[in-house]
């Protein structure tokens, strides 16, 4: 209702809320008082779905500027905002994080779709008790919704509700619990294949006459564990094949509206500068020679001489990569009667990250490689390794104190041993 019991709506016939209006230059104002003092913000748009005004400069709507700064229609008859909905705080979560990268964003997204067709985003979060989270994150599972859906969901919601506590809303955050503990992780593990396979494949590839194209690009990813996104963003100016260096500090992503947007990479460790082997200089060397660019190469947030392009003139990004690495598998296991496991980008980084462990490279030196920004997540690679790997490192050992002794033997010297020392 608007002053003096009148009902105020806009040129769309839109009804306005307290303290909304429209002032003479077309632009909304949105008036509250923080200690008594009343302050403004101001948007061209009411909606985020309103089209901008022609000249206008990109911004935030009204009704998205009320949410970041805590008003919506319940904070006036609710001043602890007890009374909001699941998904209403986790619009106020949301409008919280600003900046966010466009694969964030998509997450983002997918969190709010899937609790609009949910009763529990319906719930008042007074009422949101920890068995009541429990409960859905089970029912999910129940309707046929994936571990990492789960946990997907779940990593929006406990931030969310850790903020009504953060901001004395409520007392407990009810999703303040292990999700092992409550659903079955059911999602694939993506091992890592044997250095016996990735031979195979890589022979396969190069012998292909139809996929032989591929074959600096898989043996590359590899060979330096490099994320696909991060491949896809490498340009020449990154390549040095001189010093045999790869600049990554950049990514290349395309969005849910098939706008290609370069990222910072996944980490602030994924920053880094990746030295390659003389093999991969000379993949990206030959990659470099058969590289086709479009007639005009297109820039991308100021980027431009990626190395693989498609037929509109676009970069190719990991989607691209995915889509051959099952058509390779798949013509592989045509071809043979011992099967290939399931093969992808990342199943070479995690390969490439497997096969340095096991050689033995000190994990803080595999961690900058991978740009791993938490060493757990390398060293957890090392968990992996099994009783083959241990058999593998143990005979290697023994086999150099073996070539110790022998050359002990040749060189006319005595093999210390532990009797020739006294206690004194």
């Amino acid at each position: 209702m608007g002053i003096r019991g009148r009902i105020r709506r806009d040129s769309k016939h839109r009804v306005l809320r307290a303290g909304e209006s429209i002032r003479a230059d077309g632009k909304y104002q949105f008036k509250y008082h923080v200690d008594g003092k009343p302050h403004f913000v101001y948007s061209w748009k009411l909606e985020p779905t309103d089209k901008l005004p022609a000249g206008k400069k990109p911004c935030l709507s009204l009704r998205e500027l009320e949410k970041q700064i805590g008003y919506d229609l319940e904070s006036q008859s609710d001043p602890m905002r007890k009374n909001i909905t699941v998904s209403e705080l986790v619009e106020r979560y949301l409008s919280t994080k600003t900046g966010a990268k466009h694969s964030t964003v998509a997450n983002y997204n997918f969190v709010r779709n899937i609790l609009k067709n949910e009763p529990f985003g319906e719930r008042k979060i007074a009422e949101i008790k920890t068995s009541d989270a429990k409960l859905f994150l089970i029912k999910m599972q129940s309707d046929g919704k994936g571990y990492s859906t789960v946990k997907t969901v779940r990593g929006v919601l406990r931030p969310a509700f850790q903020m009504a506590v953060d901001d004395d809303i409520l007392n407990k955050n009810p999703f303040e619990f292990q999700l092992a503990g409550v659903v079955v992780n059911d999602s694939h593990t993506r091992n890592a294949i044997t250095k016996e396979q990735m031979r195979q494949f890589l022979k396969f590839v190069h012998d292909d006459n139809c996929y032989c194209k591929y074959y600096e690009v898989v043996y590359i990813l590899f060979h330096t564990g490099m994320r696909i996104s991060e491949f896809c963003g490498l340009t020449l100016r990154d390549i040095d094949l001189k010093k045999r260096i790869v600049n990554i500090d950049h990514q290349l992503q395309r969005t849910s509206d098939m706008r290609y947007v370069i990222e910072s990479t996944k980490t602030n460790a994924g920053t880094r500068k990746l030295p390659i082997t003389e093999d991969v200089a000379r993949c990206f060397r030959a990659i470099i020679e058969d590289r086709e660019p479009p007639q005009r190469e297109k820039f991308i947030d100021g980027y431009a001489g990626f190395l693989f392009y498609d037929k509109d003139g676009n970069p190719l990004v990991a989607m691209h990569w995915e889509h051959r690495f099952n058509h390779m598998v798949k013509r592989y296991n045509d071809i043979y009667r011992i099967q290939m496991p399931n093969i992808t980008p990342h199943i070479c980084r995690h390969t490439y990250c497997s096969n340095m462990a096991k050689s033995g490279m000190n994990p803080k030196t595999l961690q900058y490689l991978m740009g791993h920004s938490d060493i757990g997540v390398t060293l957890n690679t090392y968990m992996h390794l099994g009783l083959e790997d241990a058999a593998g490192e143990l005979k290697r050992m023994e086999d150099l104190e073996n070539a110790r002794k022998e050359l002990d033997k040749t060189s006319g010297r005595k093999t210390v041993t532990q009797k020739m020392f006294r206690a004194v």
